[in-house]
C-alpha cells in the first residue's frame, strides 16, 4: 500500500472493491430490516440475502430526504431509520428541517479521516476547526476525522473572524476545516492586523460553492485547500485528492446515480440525482435520496485511488414548481414516461404566456409521431392534472444538467 493513502481500501482493484460489496450488502440490509421500523416495513418482502450486486439494490425503493421530516414527526425522533437506542448514542443532532440525526460512540462515526488525510493532515498537526458545534453536526464530523489520524483539534465554530485569526496566530494550526471563503476572511483578517498566519498551510472544505478564483487565491498564497461532500445523515460521501480532478466516492458508501423523481439509475454520466446506501450499522440508510445533482465521472483518478468518482455537487433534484396553484413533481414527470414506452428522456419547461402559466413537456424520441405526442400530452394531463403542449426532439437534445422540470417564469418581485 503506498504511504499517501489512508489505508489499503482505497487502493483495492474494481473485482476487490465489489466482492466486499457483495458481501456488505446482504448484512446492511438485514439489519436494517431486523432493527430499524421504517425499513422494517419498506423491506418487508425482500429477501437480504439476494441484495448482493449493485442491480439487486436498484430494485429497493429509495428512502427520500425530503420526506424524513414528516417520518420523523409521526414517528419520533428518528422516523424508524436508525438502528441503535437513543440511549447508546452518543451524540443526538438535528438539522434544519427539523431532520434529526444519531452519532454513535465509534471512533470516526462520520468516516472523515480518509478525506483529512487525502488534504495532508497528518497526526500531531493542528486542525483549526471552524464549523459549528450546536444542533448540526458538521463541527463533530470534522473533529472526529482528525482525532481518529491522532491530530488535535481547537473548536473554533464559526464568525468572530477578528479572533478566529488571533487564535490562529497563537495556536499556529497547521489545517482549516469550514466554508470555503471564510479562511479568506481569517487570512485577509490576519494580514490587516500584522499576524502571522504562515503555520496555515492545508484547509479542507466543504458546506458552500468552492469557486475558480477562490481556488485561485489560496493556490497563490501556497496554500493546498481541498473539497469533500457529505451530509449530515450519511457523513463523507466524496472527497477531492490532490489531483483535484473530480471527487472520489468514500469506501463506506455505495452511491447511485438515477433520474430525478425516481429509483432509475442513469448511465455514467449523465447528471442525476445522488442516492446513497451507507454501510452504517447504527444509521443503515438504504438508497437515501439526498435531492443532490451530480454525475459519475469516467476513468479513475490520477492520484491511484480506484474508486469511481462523481464531479461534485451540481445543484438540487428536488424541482417541485407550482403551476396555476398546483405542485408539479418531477415523480410526475417520470409517471409520464413510465405510461409511454418510447421516450427515455423528457423535461417539463415551465413559461409565462401573458399572466398565465404555461407547461410544454419536451420528450427525446427517435422520429416525429403524432400518435406518441398524442399520448404523452394525455400522460401528462392525468399525471399533473394540467393541460400542457408536447414536442418531440431528437435524442441527444435535451441538456444533461439534470433538470426535469425547468421553471423559466421570471422570480417574484
Amino acid at each position: 500500500m503506498a504511504l499517501e493513502f489512508y489505508d489499503a481500501l482505497e487502493a483495492r482493484s474494481r473485482d476487490e472493491r465489489e466482492a466486499a460489496l457483495t458481501r456488505a450488502l446482504p448484512r446492511q440490509v438485514a439489519q436494517a430490516k431486523a432493527q430499524a421500523a421504517h425499513y422494517a416495513q419498506a423491506l418487508r418482502d425482500t429477501d437480504s440475502a439476494v441484495i448482493a450486486s449493485r442491480a439487486a439494490l436498484a430494485a429497493l425503493p429509495v428512502t427520500r430526504k425530503s420526506a424524513l421530516v414528516a417520518q420523523q414527526a409521526e414517528d419520533p425522533p428518528f422516523g424508524g431509520v436508525v438502528a441503535t437506542p437513543l440511549a447508546q448514542l452518543a451524540r443526538v443532532f438535528v438539522s434544519p428541517g427539523p431532520i434529526a440525526e444519531p452519532e454513535a460512540a465509534v471512533t470516526d462515526y462520520w468516516r472523515y479521516a480518509r478525506a483529512l488525510h487525502a488534504t495532508g493532515l497528518r497526526a500531531g498537526k493542528l486542525l483549526h476547526n471552524c464549523f459549528a458545534y450546536h444542533f448540526t453536526p458538521a463541527g463533530s464530523m470534522l473533529e472526529s476525522g482528525a482525532r481518529a489520524l491522532g491530530c488535535p483539534v481547537f473548536p473554533a465554530g464559526t464568525g468572530q473572524t477578528e479572533m478566529q485569526a488571533r487564535a490562529a496566530a497563537q495556536l499556529r494550526p497547521r489545517c482549516y476545516s469550514g466554508t470555503p471563503d471564510f479562511l479568506k476572511a481569517i487570512l485577509e483578517k490576519g494580514d490587516e492586523l500584522g499576524l502571522d498566519l504562515s503555520s496555515l498551510r492545508l484547509g479542507h472544505v466543504t458546506g458552500g460553492a468552492y469557486l475558480p478564483a477562490l481556488r485561485g487565491w489560496y493556490a497563490d498564497r501556497g496554500l493546498t485547500v481541498l473539497q469533500s461532500y457529505g451530509t449530515a445523515d450519511l457523513g463523507l460521501i466524496a472527497y477531492e485528492s490532490e489531483a483535484r480532478e473530480g471527487m472520489i466516492l468514500d469506501e463506506g458508501v455505495v452511491v447511485e446515480i438515477v433520474r430525478p423523481g425516481t429509483g432509475d439509475p442513469v448511465p455514467d454520466g449523465e447528471v442525476g440525482e445522488v442516492v446513497v446506501t451507507t454501510l452504517n450499522p447504527h444509521h443503515p440508510l438504504i438508497r437515501f435520496a439526498t435531492g443532490d445533482l451530480s454525475a459519475i465521472m469516467p476513468g479513475t483518478s490520477p492520484c491511484g485511488r480506484t474508486n469511481r468518482r462523481i464531479r461534485g455537487w451540481m445543484g438540487r433534484a428536488d424541482q417541485a414548481t407550482k403551476v396555476r396553484g398546483m405542485f408539479v413533481r418531477p415523480e410526475q414527470v417520470a409517471e409520464v414516461l413510465r405510461a409511454v414506452p418510447g421516450v427515455a428522456k423528457a423535461r417539463l419547461v415551465v413559461s409565462l404566456e401573458g399572466d398565465r402559466d404555461a407547461m410544454l413537456l419536451r420528450a427525446e424520441a427517435p422520429a416525429p409521431d403524432e400518435a406518441l405526442t398524442e399520448k404523452l400530452g394525455l400522460a401528462l394531463q392525468s399525471a399533473t392534472r394540467l393541460r400542457g403542449l408536447v414536442e418531440l426532439v431528437p435524442p441527444g437534445t435535451l441538456p444533461n444538467d439534470g433538470k426535469v422540470i425547468d421553471d423559466t417564469r421570471p422570480a417574484p418581485g
